[in-house]
């Protein structure tokens, strides 16, 4: 994918006014400068691929997964810049966002964007026909989310269920293989999964949108930061019980070992803990940055514990 990319940039490398080389401000564009953005949906994949083989998944099926994400998340991330190009500029922290700022063309936009679809599109190909469609089924909703946040109250859910489909595409990937016929293959734990991942992305990716609101709510961009309005953190602390509860009933119905349970309880104090931060009258704002990085640790965190508690 990497390679694919590159070779991309050197097609597309067009004079600009600015001192940096064209390259790096499409890495820029896929925020490959931003793991943190890259990572936090990698976990979910990186759950389901450990928890459907119970621990002991093939590597060359991680590596894919891995690659499929960040190609994906790519993707993702050239789409909102496209649709938001003109809303970016008005708001503080997207500002500099190479489209926003013009600092790239629209044309290389979705060229670098069609790239990173043919290479997560070549990446499915490996996988089997119900992973495959899968795969597919999840193009609409991350090329449509950033349109959702112009019609729909609670745009994060439609984000939400964008990370959701990287929990069936992994579980499918590994459970589907060994057993072709699509219904069994996906049993109870599979959307056990879903629903903490759906649950637990909308807890983060509220706060994130918290660090928005006076300018969502000045260009009229829809959020569930503005749509909970004050109730705002009680709702992320509702999603974060919401995910514990479900990621508990997982573990019992896995029958997952101390590890696991180690690893959940430490992830829920952490959740805890910023429940605890947003409840507070005056909130620094780097505090909603910094919870969205304890969200990577977090998920990094139960991962250990799926592969050590499986």
């Amino acid at each position: 994918m990497v390679n694919c990319l590159y070779s991309t940039t050197l097609m597309l490398t067009e004079p600009n006014h600015s001192p940096e080389p064209t390259w790096r401000i499409i890495l820029r564009l896929l925020r490959w400068h931003k793991p943190e953005g890259r990572l936090i949906l990698m976990i979910p994949a990186l759950w389901a691929v450990f928890l459907a083989a119970r621990g002991t998944p093939s590597w060359l099926l991680v590596s894919v997964m891995v690659l499929g994400t960040l190609a994906t998340s790519a993707a993702g991330c050239v789409a909102n810049d496209l649709w938001d190009r003109d809303i970016d500029p008005h708001v503080e922290r997207t500002r500099d966002r190479p489209l926003a700022s013009r600092a790239l063309s629209v044309k290389v936009g979705i060229v670098v964007g069609i790239v990173s679809l043919i290479c997560a599109a070549g990446l499915a190909a490996f996988l089997n026909p119900l992973t495959f469609w899968l795969c597919v089924a999840a193009v609409p909703v991350i090329v449509l989310y950033p349109a959702a946040k112009r019609v729909f109250p609670i745009p994060q859910l439609v984000l939400s269920i964008a990370w959701g489909f990287a929990v069936l595409i992994s579980w499918s990937a590994v459970s589907c293989s060994a057993n072709p016929a699509p219904t069994p293959c996906l049993g109870t734990p599979t959307w056990l999964l879903w629903g903490a991942t759906i649950l637990w992305t909308l807890g983060f990716d509220t706060v994130y949108a918290m660090s928005d609101r006076e300018d969502d709510r000045r260009i009229g961009v829809k959020s569930s930061a503005l749509f909970f309005g004050k109730f705002a953190p009680h709702a992320i602390g509702a999603f974060y019980v919401g995910t514990i509860v479900i990621l508990a009933k997982l573990g019992v119905v896995m029958s997952l070992n101390w590890a696991y349970w180690i690893a959940l309880g430490v992830s829920a104090i952490a959740w805890a803990w910023q429940y605890y931060k947003l409840a507070q009258p005056s909130i620094p704002t780097p505090f909603y940055q910094q919870s969205f990085r304890q969200n990577v640790w977090i998920g990094f965190i139960l991962l250990a514990g799926m592969i050590a508690g499986a």
